[in-house]
């Protein structure tokens, strides 16, 4: 069985963190202003990445209040998600170019006269 390594790890954690906060604020909303699923996760993904369309806004002062405290806490933290998941993304990637260069020179090191 392979270990997950440590930055499966993190990207692991960051994705469950994101979908955690996606789900709270949908479940919110859905009770809140009464929006459907679909709604609901909408405005959570707008509002995180602070798109914010304008299209759906909340009008209550519970789901104001709500938001106020959603906006302050969920961009902070579904911003450092989406940086742990590129900057994983970004390491796997140069480790998988590092280890094909030294695949390549050791390769040419047993065939120096071969052009490749």
């Amino acid at each position: 069985m392979n270990s997950i390594t440590r930055l499966e790890l993190q990207v692991i954690a960051a994705m469950l963190i994101l979908t955690a906060l996606l789900f709270t604020g949908t479940m919110v909303y859905r009770h809140l202003e009464g929006w459907g699923w679909i709604d609901a996760f909408y405005f959570c993904v707008t509002t995180l990445t602070t798109v914010g369309y304008g299209d759906f806004y909340p009008t209550t002062e519970q789901s104001r209040l709500f938001t106020a405290f959603y906006l302050i806490v969920g961009v902070g933290i579904s911003l450092s998600a989406l940086a742990v998941i590129g900057k994983n993304y970004l390491q796997l990637t140069e480790d998988r170019l590092l280890k094909r260069n030294w695949k390549r020179k050791k390769k040419d090191k047993k065939n120096p006269n071969k052009p490749g």
